[in-house]
């Protein structure tokens, strides 16, 4: 298993939460999201470690913007 943490902002309330749940979800692999408006924080987890570019377009197309955290 692989997990990759970003900290997304704008997000504000549980609709956020679940466009962001939504777009990331659509990344081939992704098998768990764990998105919080609360933090920003975004922890997806894979069974190989995903693209962190693919996720960072994926919350875009959301309407949000996201950086990676822990790099």
């Amino acid at each position: 298993m692989s997990s990759s943490q970003f900290q997304v902002t704008g997000m504000t309330c549980g609709h956020c939460e679940m466009s962001v749940r939504e777009e990331v979800g659509k990344i081939a692999g992704v098998e768990s999201i764990d998105v919080s408006a609360q933090t920003g924080r975004l922890v997806v987890t894979s069974a190989a470690e995903v693209d962190a570019d693919a996720v960072i377009a994926a919350v875009d197309e959301a309407g949000y913007q996201a950086v990676p955290v822990g790099r």
